[in-house]
């Protein structure tokens, strides 16, 4: 039998599967819940805006949001970093969405609404996935 000379790779460190959970320091952790109460804030500033100036307010929120998510993944160097602002503006938009026993809600049933919705959602998607953070 001839062999090819290749040998398998080893690493002395075992995969990221078999690694115990690590929870986050203080400082990190206090740096994820603001990133979450940013992601709070950019989802009801953009259900506001997005309404007041159609075609540029919807473009201005969403970009905003995916502002939030990309600068939490570059500023703490994780994906987790983009996912906490992520967890805010979901929370925050689906609280608005709900009606209120009086009959308000500040979602109307335009395109607009929903293009921002869908389009949070993908924004979000894309940048939890895409972002890094740092590279070492």
């Amino acid at each position: 039998m001839m062999s090819t000379g290749k040998q398998p790779r080893r690493t002395d460190q075992p995969s990221m599967l078999a690694q115990p959970l690590r929870l986050p320091s203080g400082g990190r952790a206090a740096a994820y819940l603001g990133l979450f109460v940013l992601g709070v804030v950019v989802g009801v500033a953009g259900g506001l805006v997005q309404a007041a100036w159609f075609p540029g307010g919807l473009l201005l929120a969403l970009v905003g949001a995916a502002g939030a998510f990309v600068g939490g993944a570059q500023a703490t160097g994780t994906r987790a970093g983009a996912v906490a602002p992520v967890v805010g503006w979901m929370v925050a938009v689906v609280m608005l969405t709900v009606s209120r026993p009086e009959g308000d809600f500040l979602f109307g049933a335009g395109v607009g609404s929903y293009l921002f919705l869908l389009g949070g959602m993908a924004v979000a998607v894309i940048c939890a996935t895409v972002c890094r953070g740092r590279q070492p």
